[in-house]
């Protein structure tokens, strides 16, 4: 799989060759990831032996979050900064680049196939839960690289959070069976929803902003294109991520007579769905009972 690093990330981020060298074991690994999602999903693999702190905010979104000042601190006194790839930490360059130092970097999608390779990789492949196991498993190396006497409680967890995860998937499938294979149909503000899609049959009509980042603008021909996409699809509902601006879905509902649900928590974690687990299940619950 490729990396999408610029030349400061590159010179910066491994797993193999930073010159990095674990703590002493009486001292404690500090340990960052770069969402609520990622720090949720290694706090599983890490369990009561290491706490796993957060870079962005609950409920912050990732393609518009801005660094702030104390943001540079948390990166410098890290020993281990978990971060997804494919270019989603687009604001994570210059923390680095302030924050000095050396750290082991675990990339969560390593070994994975992204989808639009062609433009840099969708990073969105939290939002299959199969993916996520790849996560745990390079979360679980990582730490073991980091903490090499916690290797057999890593170890442990992820199997059992990778139990968990297929679990998962398995009530995701038994979900969307109750959705006529037809009407499941998705229309969403940006690209955010092919992983999910992919896995579970769904058929992406059409993404208002025609960019992997919500941060996007539409013309007013893509505008049009979506309307008509719409209309002749007979796709009933627009999903947004909680976090996302509603204006442009509001005049394409209103054009076309369908549902807004801009409810969904697709870039982090909420305080109404605090796990991965909750936010999967709220998700499919939101997008099943839209479309059945």
């Amino acid at each position: 799989m490729k990396r999408f690093f610029s030349l400061t990330l590159l010179t910066t981020l491994c797993l193999t060759a930073c010159g990095f060298a674990a703590p002493s074991a009486d001292s404690a690994l500090n340990i960052l990831a770069s969402t609520s999602i990622l720090t949720e999903i290694a706090q599983n693999v890490a369990g009561e032996r290491l706490h796993v702190d957060s870079l962005l905010p609950l409920g912050a979104d990732p393609h518009a979050y801005q660094p702030r000042p104390a943001d540079v601190a948390k990166v410098a006194e890290s020993d281990v900064l978990i971060i997804n790839g494919l270019d989603y930490e687009h604001f994570i360059d210059p923390l680095l680049k302030n924050a000095g130092g050396q750290r082991l970097t675990i990339i969560a999608t390593e070994g994975l196939t992204p989808l639009n390779d062609e433009i840099g990789g969708d990073p969105h492949m939290w939002l299959n839960p199969n993916f996520v196991i790849q996560y745990v498993k390079n979360i679980r190396d990582g730490l073991i690289r980091a903490d090499p006497s916690g290797a057999e409680i890593y170890s442990a967890n992820a199997e059992a959070y990778s139990a968990k995860l297929k679990e998962l998937d398995g009530w995701i499938r038994m979900q969307v069976d109750q959705i006529p294979a037809p009407k499941r149909l998705l229309v969403t503000n940006h690209e955010s929803l092919g992983y999910f899609a992919e896995a579970y049959g769904f058929q992406v009509v059409d993404s208002i902003l025609p960019s992997l980042s919500s941060e996007a603008s539409a013309s007013a021909q893509e505008i049009a294109a979506s309307i008509e996409a719409i209309k002749k699809s007979g796709a009933p509902a627009i999903f947004l991520d909680a976090a996302e601006n509603t204006k442009l879905a509001d005049q394409i509902a209103a054009e076309t007579g369908v549902q807004v649900v801009n409810n969904l928590a697709l870039e982090s974690l909420t305080e109404h769905a605090p796990t991965y687990l909750e936010m999967m299940k709220s998700n499919v619950t939101k997008i099943v009972n839209a479309l059945k």
